[in-house]
């Protein structure tokens, strides 16, 4: 694959000069184009002699940013120290410095042109509250410009996904060097598809957790699972919608398989509030193909342009493919048949008597935790292998409009408890109960489980849920969530790519997981 221009930057921010250099060696074996010195972060900076070492440690492009408190960061002392020291660092030879937009005019004009010839400029505005409209960027960036910035950075805050749009338009517009990135976990993607709008720079932590603005991915996150480095304007971006997103292995098995098979495409995790919003800021053919997860399965049903007959009858779409053809958006279901397969397979490696060539599941009890999409799709499964289906869930009321969809009997989550009519049952949690971070939880107690032959849990972070550990003391087979993961990602790729799915490969990367 090609390889662009989008240069991969780690702020390095440690209060002790040792502190600096050891980051500094880190980011170099991490593979970074370029490190950003927060001078801000140093609790005792002797300007000459520091600025002088961290250049010679450097073997990386340097970009030095001393950040006031008035603008997000450290610094609160004299602001004609500061600037000073800026101009100090160009002078001592860094590569690049940041000055904020309040200041920058002054701070260009007092350069003398040798001073000026010697560093690029990046002139930043940073807002730590909102994102504004497309016409205020651009007025705002005109701003920057006429500063006599070599780059302009503009830094916002994400309300909503949908702002990162206004960011893109903005990038994939400009004339000169621009960084525009949108902050928070909502503003993610602005950091992920930099090369395919054509972003100067973008950042990368060198550590999980610190970071210099929120929602900073690790520099690891950005090579290692979204290939950075392979993404330029023809790049396709898929990707995971729900809510919450950051759990999902999705990005990691569907990037890594990209990467392997050479499909110039991206995989990233779409945190949305708003489902028909979020569908209509992103409908350029780019954006080709969606999963869906909790909680929009359903909602996604009402969002496609057309559905296919299963994923209408169950009632939910986990997959969304925009039709090269004419852009609309096609809705299926690949859950109900990794699902079913999966629990099927354990129950034919579980019953060593088990010989016939119908479904394993025919004529046996289906205990369906969750009346949501997911729930849906594994109790309209079930149904159509032959299996009787009872459909637990916190609101009886829901119970019972799945079960009369299906043709099965409802109970509350309460009512499982002691619900025991036959030994050898079925049961599959579709929630979220269980899921990381809150792993301690469970939605049946242990005792309940000793009339089940075998639990399924769709819940795969962790794999092995406190319901599926407890279920195997009480002698049930189990089926990961991760088994289902799987197999409705295969028909999730070849729907997204138009190509087979590389089903070894699939299974060898999410081995290692």
């Amino acid at each position: 694959m090609a390889t662009y221009s989008t240069l991969i930057c780690a702020p390095i921010m440690g209060k002790s000069m040792n502190q600096m250099i050891l980051d500094i060696d880190k980011a170099r074996e991490i593979g970074v184009d370029m490190v950003e010195i927060r001078l801000d972060y140093l609790s005792s900076f002797n300007p000459y002699q520091d600025i002088q070492i961290l250049i010679k440690s450097c073997t990386m492009l340097t970009l030095f940013t001393y950040r006031p408190k008035w603008e997000g960061g450290e610094y609160e002392g004299d602001d004609s120290i500061r600037l000073d020291a800026l101009k100090l660092a160009m002078e001592l030879g860094a590569n690049y410095i940041d000055v904020e937009l309040q200041v920058a005019h002054e701070f260009i004009s007092s350069l003398d042109e040798k001073t000026r010839e010697k560093s690029k400029i990046i002139v930043s505005s940073h807002n730590y509250h909102a994102t504004p409209s497309v016409e205020e960027i651009g007025d705002l960036m005109v701003s920057i410009q006429s500063t006599g910035a070599d780059i302009v950075k503009i830094a916002t805050t994400a309300g909503d996904i949908t702002d990162v749009a206004r960011m893109f338009q903005i990038i994939v517009h400009s004339q000169v060097p621009f960084i525009g990135l949108v902050m928070t976990e909502k503003g993610l993607i602005s950091r992920l598809l930099c090369p395919k709008y054509g972003g100067y720079l973008t950042f990368g932590s060198l550590e999980e957790g610190i970071v210099s603005a929120p929602g900073q991915p690790t520099v690891k996150d950005l090579l290692d699972i979204y290939n950075l480095r392979d993404i330029g304007p023809d790049t396709k971006v898929l990707g995971l919608i729900g809510k919450p997103v950051s759990q999902s292995k999705s990005p990691l098995l569907f990037n890594k398989t990209f990467k392997s098979v050479g499909f110039d495409g991206v995989y990233v995790p779409f945190l949305v509030d708003d489902l028909a919003k979020f569908l209509a800021a992103y409908a350029s053919a780019d954006f080709a193909g969606f999963s869906c997860t909790m909680p929009y399965k359903e909602a996604a049903l009402e969002c496609c342009d057309e559905v296919d007959p299963i994923a209408k009858l169950i009632g939910a779409v986990n997959t969304i493919v925009r039709r090269p053809s004419d852009g609309k958006l096609i809705g299926y279901n690949t859950d109900y048949v990794g699902a079913i397969s999966a629990i099927e397979d354990g129950l034919r490696g579980s019953d060593q008597n088990y010989h016939g060539s119908g479904s394993p599941l025919e004529g046996k009890l289906f205990v369906v935790i969750g009346a949501g999409g997911a729930g849906k799709a594994l109790a309209y499964g079930a149904k159509a292998k032959g299996a009787k289906v009872v459909i637990a869930n916190r609101t009886y009321e829901r119970s019972r409009e799945l079960a009369a969809l299906v043709g099965g009997d409802a109970i509350t989550l309460s009512q499982l408890e002691t619900f025991c009519p036959e030994d050898g049952m079925i049961l599959a949690n579709t929630t979220s109960i269980g899921m990381h971070p809150k792993i301690e939880e469970t939605p049946i107690p242990k005792h309940a489980l000793s009339a089940y032959a075998l639990v399924f849990d769709a819940v795969y972070t962790p794999k092995m849920t406190r319901l599926l550990l407890e279920a195997k003391e009480s002698g049930a087979a189990v089926v990961t969530g991760v088994d289902m993961f799987i197999v409705q990602a295969y028909e999730q790729y070849e729907r997204f790519t138009g190509l087979p799915a590389p089903k070894e490969l699939f299974k060898e990367i999410v081995s290692k997981m």
